[in-house]
């Protein structure tokens, strides 16, 4: 099933938007995010996505600071892209968590992780990719199980302006370096593939 877009009125503001992304009532284990100005749902990830994204959270808890959580279901307001994201996992200190809300601002990010779904694949790729950087997240590992070659592996960092600088790229199998704050090798042969 691919992502169905929300229709909304031309030209609303931010606040607009983030009231109809918060009453959009889809069902459980859907995903709600606003995509450049449009709201969107996407269906329940496939047990493969999910191992994927789990194996990758159970790395990361090894190289995170105590005071830093890894979330799946976290929304990240990026209000200059009209986007409201929910990454596979984000990683964020926990401070960062207001209890009047459900999502965190972009800067309290310090890696997203995305693994790709046939059906929206170029979001992960192109505009999330974008806004992402242009928020100034340091770090984005964008795990792509349908690149047109095969599943790969990409970490994307040092960002600027709307674009980041590829750090790693490798195919499934091959491990992935993550930097300082990280400095973990995220073991990439444990994931299925598509």
């Amino acid at each position: 099933m691919s992502a169905l877009a929300v229709g909304h009125e031309p030209g609303q503001g931010w606040d607009d938007l983030v009231r109809l992304w918060e009453g959009t009532d889809a069902p459980e284990g859907c995903k709600v995010e606003i995509i450049e100005g449009i709201v969107t749902l996407s269906p329940t990830p496939s047990n493969g996505h999910n191992r994927i994204a789990e194996t990758v959270q159970r790395q990361l808890y090894s190289a995170i600071a105590a005071d830093w959580g890894i979330y799946q279901t976290l929304a990240v307001a990026i209000p200059s892209r009209r986007g409201m994201y929910i990454p596979d996992l984000v990683v964020v200190p926990e401070a960062a968590l207001f209890e009047d809300t459900n999502y965190v601002p972009a800067d309290a990010a310090e890696l997203v992780v995305e693994v790709t779904s046939q059906s929206n694949a170029g979001h992960d790729r192109i505009t999330k990719a974008a806004g992402y950087a242009q928020a100034g997240i340091p770090l984005y590992l964008l795990i792509d199980r349908w690149a047109p070659g095969g599943p790969t592996v990409t970490l994307y960092g040092e960002p600027s302006g709307d674009v980041y600088r590829t750090l790693m790229a490798g195919k499934f199998g091959e491990a992935v370096m993550l930097p300082a704050p990280f400095e973990l090798s995220i073991e990439t042969s444990l994931f299925p593939g598509r």
